[in-house]
């Protein structure tokens, strides 16, 4: 899935494609770039993304395999990435429940799955902390946000999650996990959704930061 060649064997990439992945050690700064992109947006406890994001790298060409053609097995194998990163950070302990990004129903079923559940799934097999898939739902598909200004991109997303299970995270830490962060409107969406659940607090792990937005 990396550089192309067949040295990797059973593995998802070679281990000299894996040691050049763009790590972006996010997890370990506090005030990184994926929080400040929620500053006075959204109250969250931490944030990061594991990749830095660039259009035509590996990585690019690893989520398009995950989203589009049906490849979970990369999906696990950063999915298990993310997990590593967050294990030993003091910023992430607690956690009490990943939640995954939801999809459009109709969506997810032309895709299959939600990729951002299948990064959960590995996650949680990692950090044995449970996956809570129905507490929130999307509502309607949204319009791409490229060239949208801040106020165009946050009026695209309002309105487009419900809480639907609030019991399923009183009190509890929650982890929003999406794939690729670029304007953040969407997980600020879903976030703010996610905390009228009663002592909940929030956290985002992404596994890409855009880095060209």
């Amino acid at each position: 899935m990396g550089c192309g060649n067949d040295i990797a064997g059973e593995q998802i990439v070679c281990m000299q494609c894996e040691l050049q992945m763009p790590f972006t050690n996010f997890c370990l700064q506090q005030d990184n770039a994926v929080e400040k992109r929620f500053w006075g947006r959204l109250p969250i406890h931490a944030a990061a993304s594991t990749f830095y994001f660039t259009k035509g790298s590996q990585l690019q060409n690893m989520l398009h395999a995950l989203k589009y053609k049906g490849n979970k097995e990369i999906g696990y194998f950063l999915g298990r990435q993310m997990a590593v990163q967050i294990k030993d950070c003091d910023r992430f302990r607690g956690i009490d429940a990943l939640v995954p990004l939801p999809l459009f129903a109709s969506r997810e079923k032309k895709r299959g799955y939600n990729q951002a559940t299948v990064l959960c799934e590995a996650i949680s097999d990692v950090l044995q902390i449970p996956v809570i898939e129905n507490a929130v739902k999307r509502l309607s598909a949204t319009e791409t946000q490229t060239h949208k200004s801040r106020e165009e991109r946050w009026e695209n997303m309002e309105g487009k999650f419900f809480l639907e299970e609030a019991a399923l995270l009183m009190h509890k830490n929650i982890l929003l996990v999406d794939d690729v962060i670029t304007t953040g409107a969407t997980l600020e969406a879903c976030g703010i959704e996610l905390l009228k659940a009663e002592g909940a607090q929030l956290s985002i792990l992404s596994l890409a930061f855009a880095v060209d937005e």
